[in-house]
């Protein structure tokens, strides 16, 4: 029972869920609900039960709840006992993500959350959920972020699932987020993959794999044992990749980002959205220039590896890593005159 337009839900709600709100909203039989999906009746019975012990999760609840006030009306009577704790008129008035906005925004964080430690942390009452990373040496470090009903979409699909409860929801990525991006990734390449003459297979940037250039460096040791990366520069490759990850949604520009290493960007970088976060992606690369800005490009946007990149810059061997430190220090620097300390994390 896919949604269609007199539905008043998006193509992207799951088969089951329309039952359930079928029965629970409009109040139809199971046995009716059955007969339409050519079931047996305790198929659909179990369905509705299921979806019943999943409103325990908060994200599943509220989305339950979203979809409800859509598929009545926003006029409909609304039952008190349906209406949970984290409920609030702000969050009702969101509107439902479309197909195509869910399917970006959820290979984005999927992919996020595909790297180790990494979770979604959803506090009461917010409107933007945050993807966090625990590091080896017990630091967290703030990755990214999305819009509650995206991550409520997510939830809904079991492509994330809820662990420690409280007033902050920590969610972790499933076989079935796993198995969604790997699809999301599939489509991506085949759609953006262009064969020329310097496309070799090593050139090309990796986004499926778990551990990215900058990860793998993190845990590199300098010779006095102290990380070759601090935790402020991975901070700061961390939010240059989560910018461009926004802005690539809006398309790349008509010479690619590398013409804002050697232009005066232009855009309002406090607008919201794939336009803000172009901008102030560019503004970023502006200021780090050639040299600087290609690394930083290559390696933490575009998860190319540091060997492929000191081949094409044609830098010497292993000397990568240091020019890469050297424009991760200038990143924060820039980060942090435009932002201050810890501030000005996308969303």
């Amino acid at each position: 029972m896919a949604a269609t337009p007199s539905d008043g839900l998006p193509g992207w709600v799951p088969d089951n869920v329309e039952t359930y709100l079928a029965h629970v909203v409009q109040g139809r039989s199971i046995r009716s609900l059955a007969r339409d999906a050519g079931c047996h009746a305790s198929t659909v019975l179990r369905q509705v039960r299921r979806f019943e012990l999943r409103r325990d999760d908060p994200l599943v609840d509220h989305a339950l709840h979203r979809l409800g006030r859509q598929r009545s009306g926003a006029d409909a009577p609304v039952k008190p006992e349906d209406i949970d704790i984290m409920t609030s008129s702000t969050e009702l008035s969101q509107p439902l993500p479309c197909t195509q906005r869910l399917e970006q925004e959820a290979r984005r964080i999927l992919r996020r959350l595909a790297e180790p430690g990494a979770c979604l942390a959803v506090a009461e009452g917010m409107e933007k959920a945050v993807v966090v990373r625990e590091t080896r040496d017990g630091q967290t470090i703030r990755t990214g972020t999305v819009d509650r009903e995206i991550a409520e979409a997510m939830a809904l699909h079991e492509w994330i699932e809820a662990g420690a409860s409280g007033r902050v929801a920590r969610y972790r990525i499933t076989a079935a987020g796993r198995g969604a991006l790997r699809d999301f990734l599939a489509r991506e390449a085949a759609v953006s993959t262009v064969a020329t003459e310097e496309d070799e297979p090593d050139n090309r940037s990796r986004y499926g794999v778990a551990e990215t250039p900058i990860l793998v460096l993190a845990r590199r040791r300098d010779k006095d044992g102290s990380p070759f990366l601090a935790a402020d520069l991975v901070r700061a490759g961390e939010r240059l990749r989560e910018e461009y990850e926004i802005a690539v949604m809006g398309g790349e520009p008509r010479e690619g980002w590398e013409e804002f290493l050697v232009r005066t960007p232009d855009g309002d970088p406090m607008a919201r959205g794939a336009e803000g976060a172009k901008a102030r992606l560019a503004l970023a690369l502006s200021d780090l220039g050639p040299g600087l800005g290609d690394v930083t490009l290559r390696v933490c946007c575009r998860l190319e590896g540091l060997e492929t990149v000191e081949k094409q810059m044609g830098w010497a061997a292993r000397s990568g890593k240091i020019v890469l430190r050297i424009a991760l220090q200038r990143l924060a620097r820039h980060f942090h005159e435009r932002d201050g300390a810890g501030g000005g994390m996308i969303g």
